[in-house]
Order: C-alpha cells, then sequence, then structure tokens
C-alpha cells in the first residue's frame, strides 16, 4: 500500500489499468485516483492539441425519476430544469436556504420523467441527502447510482474523430451539453458532449464491467493522432486556464452564486418555489447596489506560483484572495483565480499583487477565461 492509500480509499474500475501504466496516484474526495501518468505538461498540451483520455469515475451519478422529477428538481435547484428538453444537458447549482452553494452540477434529461445529476465526487452524499431530505412530497424517487456508473471523458480537437471511429452515433448532431444513448467500441453508453478542460469532448458514462474495454479501445483507436492518458493534475490546470470554478476554491458554502459572478444560473423566473430563493433575490439584489469581491483573472509578471489563500495586495492593502493559482503551460506564465475588491478588477488594473511568502509579486488583472479554444 502506498502512502497515500487508506484502506477505505475507493478505487474505480480502471485502478489497475492506471497502475500498468504508471501513474502516480493520489487520494481525491475518498477516491485513489492518477494525479499524473508521466509529464503532467505533456499531458495538458495533449488535450489543448491533439487528446486527452481521462478516468473521471469519482463523479456522483444521482438518478431522479418519476412523475414528479422535474417538478422536484425544480425546487431542490436554482436552474429551470423543468425547461431542459430530452437529450440535453444543464450546468445549475444546489444551494442552502441561506443561498450559500453546496455544490456545481450537470444535470442530465434522459427521458421525459427522468434526470441524471452528476455531482462532484467531495459533495455527492451532501448533494444525494439534499435531494432525498427535498423530494419529500414529491411523486419521484432520488437513487444513488453511484456505482453503477464509470465514466471516462476523451478531450481535445481530436477527439471527435476518435470517437467517430468507435461509434455510429450521430456526433455531428450532438451539441455541446447534449447526451444520447449509443454503443461505443459494443459498449452501451451515453455519450455526453460536455467537459471540464476548455476543449470539446466527450464524456462517456458506462457500466463500471465495460470500463477497461473501452479506455483500451479509445487508447488504440487514439494510437495515430497523440492520445494520451491524463491525470488530475493536468485537469486542474486545463480548467483555470478556461476559467471553470472549481467547488472548494472559487464555491462554497460561503458564497451564493452571485457572489461566484454565476448569478445566471439562478432562475427566479420559473414555477413555483424553490430552496434559497428569498435569500438568493436578496444576494441579487445587493450584488447589483454594491458588487461583492468579484472573481477576475490574474496573470505573473514573474516566475512565482501563486497558491490558493494568498493575499492580493494592492497599494499595502489587503484587497482579495487567490482561489487557485498554477503554472500555466499554454500561456508560458503562471496564473489564477482570486476574488477581489469591485474597485480593483477591472482588467488592466495597475499596482496589483499576490502575496506570496510576504514578497509582493506583480500580477496583470485580466478577464476570465484566460484561454478559449477556436471554434
Amino acid at each position: 500500500m502506498s502512502s497515500t492509500e487508506s484502506p477505505d480509499q475507493r478505487r474505480t474500475a480502471l485502478d489497475a489499468l492506471h497502475r500498468s501504466l504508471g501513474a502516480t496516484m493520489t487520494d481525491f474526495a475518498g477516491w485513489d485516483m492518477p494525479l499524473r501518468y508521466a509529464s503532467e505538461r505533456d499531458e495538458h498540451n495533449a488535450v489543448r492539441t491533439k487528446a486527452g483520455l481521462f478516468d473521471l469515475s469519482h463523479m456522483g451519478e444521482i438518478t431522479v425519476a418519476g412523475p414528479d422529477a422535474a417538478a422536484l428538481l425544480n425546487h431542490a435547484l436554482v436552474g429551470n430544469i423543468a425547461s431542459v428538453g430530452v437529450g440535453r444537458a444543464r450546468y445549475t447549482m444546489i444551494c442552502q436556504a441561506d443561498g450559500g452553494i453546496l455544490d456545481d452540477l450537470i444535470v442530465y434529461r434522459l427521458a421525459e420523467t427522468e434526470y441524471m445529476v452528476v455531482a462532484n465526487a467531495s459533495n455527492a452524499q451532501v448533494v444525494l441527502d439534499a435531494l432525498v431530505e427535498r423530494s419529500v412530497g414529491f411523486d419521484a424517487e432520488v437513487r444513488d447510482d453511484r456505482d453503477a456508473y464509470a465514466l471516462i471523458a476523451v478531450q481535445g480537437p481530436e477527439s471527435p474523430g476518435i470517437l467517430k471511429s468507435l461509434t455510429d452515433a450521430d456526433l455531428d448532431g450532438l451539441k455541446y451539453y447534449a447526451g444520447l444513448p449509443g454503443t461505443v467500441a459494443g459498449v452501451p453508453a451515453l455519450i455526453a458532449r460536455t467537459g471540464y478542460t476548455g476543449e470539446d469532448g466527450f464524456e462517456l458514462f458506462v457500466k463500471p464491467e465495460h470500463a477497461v474495454e473501452l479506455w483500451q479501445a479509445l487508447t488504440k483507436a487514439g494510437e495515430g493522432v497523440g492520445l494520451v492518458p491524463c491525470g488530475l493534475s493536468c485537469r486542474d490546470t486545463l480548467r483555470l486556464e478556461a476559467g471553470m470554478p472549481l467547488y472548494g476554491h472559487e464555491l462554497t458554502t460561503s458564497l451564493t452564486p452571485f457572489d461566484a459572478g454565476l448569478g445566471r444560473v439562478v432562475k427566479f423566473e420559473k414555477e413555483g418555489d424553490f430552496v434559497g430563493r428569498e435569500a438568493l433575490a436578496e444576494a441579487a439584489e445587493r450584488a447589483a447596489q454594491n458588487p461583492p469581491r468579484v472573481l477576475v483573472g490574474l496573470v505573473a509578471e514573474g516566475r512565482r506560483v501563486p497558491r490558493a489563500g494568498y493575499p492580493v495586495v494592492a497599494g499595502g492593502e489587503v484587497i482579495g484572495e487567490v482561489t487557485s493559482g498554477a503554472p500555466s503551460p499554454t500561456l508560458g506564465k503562471p496564473i489564477a483565480m482570486a476574488y477581489v475588491d469591485a474597485a480593483h478588477a477591472a482588467p488592466g488594473t495597475s499596482g496589483v499583487g499576490v502575496d506570496i511568502r510576504g514578497s509582493h509579486e506583480p500580477y496583470e488583472v485580466v478577464a476570465l477565461p484566460f484561454y478559449k479554444r477556436q471554434k
């Protein structure tokens, strides 16, 4: 047993395969997951220019089904889930009664009265418990399906070609944030055009017993176009460059969606009451009148890397805090996301720095995302 393992750690269906590929494993939300296989920079660049293969089986799938499934999700979540068409997906959030963010989610509408809610690994139990609690009085079942799925993602500009060679599903007709049932390399799958890298790509939900077979087929199909296996480390730098929030960093229970600059996900116009409506209406009003700290991008002028929790400073005063930071392989410089006072949030604001162990390193304030792929 390695130093990162504990007896109660969960392992995905691909665990032995990761080890055979020489992956460096790490604990993530109670799961033993691949951090990297070789060079995280090479893995990152492969996703940006070719393709990368990820095991995301630690994510939490929760099925909500029954005549009142849409009404339950409209009540439990901040988005208008009833308006999602069959075969489509929506990014949304589940909040506490006080408006604090419990998790950010993707909800897939699989059928007229059946949805799949995908939660972050670290919050899956919290989300499950909240949905069960909020389901009282609704004719709908909330089912823990975390053990029913393995999740494999193929991301990057070469991913459509790789997947097309293994399926006759209509990938050209599959829009971003949509999913369809199909067969990939003979394996039944929900094929979703979603991802967390800033690139085009797909997430494939399959039964755990089919995971190894599918991973190997994708690996073989991607051999000629530069597909490489990718770990959590490059997943983090990819999402950071794409300006995508990570729960526990940019999103927490102490922030509302409006504090996080994601108020657009809250749909006050939907029918019926929903958990957190009153508090979120107040948060929206506060944000409009007196903006709280704003989530911005920071690009280093030097080489020192900022980390979560480091103070952002200007004129000798603390004006914010770094939420995520890392070297950016694409930009060739350290970057960070940070919440800063509104007065210092405009791109190009001068005199902003990050306090890195007592040294105030100069940073440029930029609009998010740092990186946007060419369509």
